[in-house]
């Protein structure tokens, strides 16, 4: 864009734009490209600006496989340049901070470029304010995570639910094809982000998306599993006892293959019943699915979309783009990558 372009989109002055412009290509963050020259453009033509790949990174650090860590340092188009995981478990409480400050250190010193920020995705509830995360699994209980970071880092941190920045990854990233987008992550257990008009919706306690814990499973329902499972909150039937990649894995061991074809299609049936209210009250554009595909992509995703397609009326809701992820589990690694981005130059 040139910078009449940016002063309008922006809607401020020209001599205010061009003056921000200034300051970001001392530091490096956009770079001059050239005149314009595309077909069609009147009068003189204007000098082109972008953003300058090369003299910033971002380091992103997903936390969600169980504790284990996986970590990038990404370009600002959420390349990764230099991606790591450690096999071993991190460890709860304190300890484990520490070794998370460690990873993170080691990502910046890999970093052959100055470094903008950090991203964290992490499982549990991070409240609106970014102040404290909750994550039992962890053993952290109101912890300031961002807080500690950036200090001991010295550089800026987003810290942010992994669902949510799953959401984020595919909305920025991915290959939706609208700007209201619901992503599910199936893992060790189940979340869902949820971007509106291009931004997240945390919730005003930080739980927006926990579709986990909503029931999808009665006694007497006709489901192939019998009698409900219980939850780890203390109920029975929710969604996250059929839907996370253990359950399922769980489920389908000695099974043959039309028996598990049948279980995986009545466990979709389940999500679509789930998801068609939703998508009643805020006309999605698309539904991402993030998790293990040999699970998830075929008679699930399938039944998933037939499911949703009996609850809603197409007229008045389109049915959403349903899909598997296009970045796969990278999904929360490239959205805590975008965190970075919206808070330190606002995109997207």
């Amino acid at each position: 864009m040139s910078r009449a372009d940016l002063a309008r989109e922006i809607g401020l002055t020209k001599v205010t734009v061009s003056a921000v412009v200034a300051e970001l290509i001392d530091e490096g963050i956009i770079i001059d490209i050239g005149p314009d020259d595309r077909p069609g453009v009147p009068g003189k033509r204007p000098t082109l600006l972008t953003l300058c790949e090369d003299h910033r990174r971002i380091v992103a650090v997903d936390l969600t496989r169980e504790g284990r860590l996986s970590g990038a340092v990404m370009t600002l188009t959420g390349e990764s340049m230099d991606r790591r995981r450690l096999e071993t478990l991190l460890c709860l409480g304190p300890e484990g901070v520490d070794e998370l400050t460690n990873f993170c250190q080691e990502l910046i010193a890999a970093s052959a470029t100055p470094v903008l920020g950090v991203g964290v995705a992490t499982p549990g509830l991070v409240s609106p304010d970014n102040n404290t995360v909750r994550a039992p699994k962890r053993g952290w209980s109101d912890l300031p995570l961002e807080g500690i970071l950036t200090e001991r880092l010295n550089l800026p941190v987003a810290v942010g639910n992994d669902a949510n920045c799953a959401a984020l990854g595919e909305f920025a990233f991915g290959a939706t094809e609208g700007s209201y987008v619901l992503s599910i992550l199936v893992g060790d257990g189940v979340g869902a982000g949820l971007v509106v008009d291009g931004s997240i919706v945390p919730g005003p306690k930080g739980g927006a998306g926990e579709v986990a814990h909503v029931t999808a499973t009665v006694n007497g329902d006709g489901a192939p599993w019998g009698t409900p499972t219980t939850c780890v909150c203390g109920r029975s039937g929710c969604l996250g006892t059929l839907l996370s990649e253990p359950e399922l894995r769980e489920a389908l061991k000695g099974l043959d293959e039309a028996a598990s074809e049948a279980w995986l299609r009545a466990v979709g049936q389940r999500l679509g019943a789930i998801l068609a209210p939703i998508v009643a009250v805020l006309d999605l554009s698309d539904i991402v699915l993030a998790g293990p595909t040999d699970l998830l992509d075929g008679p699930l995703l399938e039944a998933a979309h037939d499911s949703l397609r009996e609850r809603v009326w197409p007229s008045m809701n389109p049915i959403p783009r349903l899909a598997m992820s296009a970045i796969e589990d990278r999904a929360p690694l490239v959205g805590a990558g975008v965190l970075v981005l919206s808070r330190t130059l606002g995109i997207p």
